[in-house]
């Protein structure tokens, strides 16, 4: 007697995780109200459940922590030393930023374009709008000076609402929202940061040596609380 084969069982994708990079700094985490602020919008979004009691990190040696929150709050949780770079060289990419506007484990296409730069010899990948827009990097926010105030992109399109993004509000009194076409970076006092290493200078892109701002300088003196 033939038996009925069992239906095909449809196989769900799995629910990215939600990610959390912090850095402790001389045993504390400075930015730790703005990481929970980020964390508990984005595990809304995303439906995603987090742990009842989050304490950050103390104690020991500088170092990045990164949590990854899955479902039914579980928390992974490994560490690893600072390395923060003097300067940075970018490419562009070829393909369009595709929008992170959530930071969780589905960034295979960030990782793909940071090596797709790092074989032209850049140790980032510039990630443009589908209008040629600056975006973001693989892992840093972009930030730039348009008449003396600070300017990042738009949230509208996609990038990632960063940690330091919200810090360099604070510390700035507000930014400005701008649509700043990829090549005038350079020119425009481009600078990169994200909350393990702070603040970081371009240094070129697609290899035009970029200009510096006095205001950068003090900003990254002012970056820690």
């Amino acid at each position: 007697m033939n038996l009925p084969l069992p239906p095909v069982l449809e196989r769900r994708p799995l629910r990215p995780g939600l990610i959390e990079t912090v850095r402790v700094r001389q045993g504390r985490v400075p930015l730790w109200p703005l990481h929970v602020e980020r964390l508990e919008r984005s595990a809304l979004a995303l439906g995603i459940d987090l742990p009842q009691e989050l304490e950050p990190p103390a104690g020991g040696a500088d170092r990045i922590v990164r949590f990854e929150f899955r479902s039914r709050g579980r928390v992974r949780v490994t560490e690893r030393g600072v390395e923060r770079p003097q300067g940075l060289r970018l490419r562009s990419a070829r393909v369009p930023h595709r929008g992170y506007r959530h930071k969780t484990t589905d960034r295979e296409w960030l990782d793909i374009a940071r090596l797709e730069a790092a074989s032209q010899g850049a140790d980032d990948v510039l990630l443009l709008s589908e209008e040629g827009f600056v975006a973001e990097s693989s892992v840093w926010s972009l930030f730039w000076w348009e008449g003396g105030r600070l300017a990042a992109p738009p949230l509208s399109i996609g990038v990632l609402p960063g940690v330091a993004r919200a810090r360099l509000s604070e510390l700035a009194g507000g930014l400005v929202e701008g649509c700043l076409p990829g090549p005038q970076l350079p020119g425009s006092g481009g600078f990169l940061a994200n909350a393990a290493r702070g603040i970081v200078p371009l240094v070129e892109l697609d290899g035009e040596i970029a200009v510096s701002e006095p205001q950068t300088r003090r900003l990254t003196e002012a970056f820690w609380p």
